[in-house]
């Protein structure tokens, strides 16, 4: 029988996951590249044949996305995989378009052929795009857990980007570990709220090699906790399926993809940020919950902010720096800065747009959206610095952190700076307690 000529489209993550569960030894296909979108200096690598298996013993080459057509003429491709998230249906469907049009077939891998099942008892924190809450749910579930004297270990969804080799099982206990990985902004952002924390937190690249070293872990595991990313679905087949959705971008959660996945398969629905958000969105989006998932328990939560230094806000000419990824791809014009901003009295958030160096310059044209605020974009060594000189070069009084991580441990800032912390705060009778209570019991995990 003639292999069929694969192509695995990503971004360097469920594009690898993707390669691992259902391709890597499966002799009826040839991968014969990936490519790679959304993350920078990603293309012209290589998927290393120590990861890629006894059929890959060269690697597989990775190419910018830009190339696709191309390459599906130059190896003759018959299949290309789409393997990332939070893209709209449109964007989705226009590539399939090119895909066909080139001759290939379009293809999504589904739950079935690409979750991994644990020998623990696994919960999911999805969501239906970047940036809903996803981190601050899954704290909350893991510290409702520790309460009950349970041992829980939480594993994130991959963003490697540096030595795919040394990166295929990483484990993450103290905020020296971040270091010791080389990690960016965009990991530490999704690290580091756990293990300040004392939780214990796995990623990388080969998620079943993540999954046997997670449950064997030394300091115990009783739960994994599967902490998504994006709007993707999980890597595991989850016992608990909890899915968060923003009102904030009412509807999205039935046209960006893969979050309808994560709305459809979703045990519990949390409509986070209701606080901020305007009420008739909130009802669209329960609405839409009850339409694509009738079956999911509805929880409504708001997105509670703490300020560090609120003094530092209040009448005062601030910079606002926001999760990269939500304002990026995950197309917010704000986030939890901002709204502390407003609430604290600042007289003026800074446009940072004039002040931008480097690569910041290419991050606001291609993002047009983003305008009043700044994106922690940090994926290199470069990156960063860019950063740095941005908040720097900026006209203002304070800079306000509203990332989930400090930034001034990885940059200098010549600036007095106050952080902003988010956390979950469930709203009404129906909460996570009640939730996780009756997981615990059905699982017989009481203590």
């Amino acid at each position: 029988m003639t292999k069929k000529n694969v192509i695995i489209i990503g971004a360097a993550g469920r594009d690898f996951h993707n390669f691992n569960t259902y391709y890597r030894d499966n002799e009826d296909y040839n991968v014969v590249a990936f490519t790679a979108a959304q993350i920078p200096d990603i293309d012209g690598r290589k998927y290393p044949a120590q990861l890629a298996g006894a059929l890959y013993p060269e690697g597989i080459p990775i190419y910018a996305e830009e190339k696709l057509f191309d390459l599906i003429k130059e190896f003759d491709v018959d299949d290309c995989v789409f393997s990332y998230s939070d893209v709209h249906y449109i964007k989705l469907m226009n590539l399939g378009a090119m895909i066909n049009s080139a001759g290939a077939n379009f293809v999504l891998l589904g739950v079935k052929d690409t979750q991994i099942k644990s020998n623990k008892p696994v919960i999911s924190v999805c969501a239906t795009r970047t940036g809903t809450g996803k981190s601050q749910t899954s704290r909350k579930v893991i510290e409702t857990l520790l309460e009950h004297d349970l041992k829980v270990v939480a594993i994130r969804h991959p963003m490697p980007y540096g030595d795919l080799v040394a990166q295929r099982v990483q484990r993450f206990a103290t905020v020296e570990d971040l270091k010791t990985h080389e990690c960016t902004i965009e990991e530490m952002e999704e690290y580091e709220p756990h293990v300040i924390r004392g939780n214990i937190i796995y990623a990388g690249v080969d998620y079943q090699a993540i999954l046997d070293a997670a449950e064997q872990d030394p300091d115990g595991c009783d739960v994994i906790l599967w902490d998504g990313g994006n709007n993707d679905f999980s890597f595991y087949k989850p016992d608990l399926a909890i899915t968060v959705l923003d009102p904030h971008r009412a509807g999205h959660e039935l046209e960006y993809y893969p979050g309808e996945v994560s709305l459809r398969t979703a045990d519990v629905s949390i409509i986070n940020k209701i606080d901020s958000a305007n009420a008739e969105d909130i009802v669209t989006v329960e609405n839409n919950i009850k339409h694509a998932n009738p079956t999911s328990q509805i929880l409504k939560a708001e997105s509670t902010i703490t300020v560090d230094n609120p003094e530092l806000i209040k009448g005062k000419r601030v910079l606002v720096v926001e999760d990269g990824p939500t304002l990026t791809h995950g197309e917010m014009k704000i986030g939890a800065g901002t709204v502390a901003a407003e609430r604290l009295g600042a007289t003026e958030i800074v446009d940072p747009r004039p002040f931008a160096k480097g690569s910041l310059v290419d991050t606001f044209e291609k993002y047009t959206h983003v305008e009043q605020v700044l994106p922690a974009m940090g994926y290199g060594k470069q990156q960063l610095k860019d950063l740095e000189a941005t908040i720097n070069a900026t006209d203002c009084d304070a800079v306000i952190i509203g990332t989930p991580m400090d930034l001034n441990r990885v940059i200098n800032i010549d600036k007095p700076t106050t952080r902003v912390h988010y956390d979950l705060h469930e709203v009404g009778d129906n909460n996570l307690e009640a939730v996780l209570t009756k997981f615990i019991a059905d699982h017989k995990l009481a203590k």
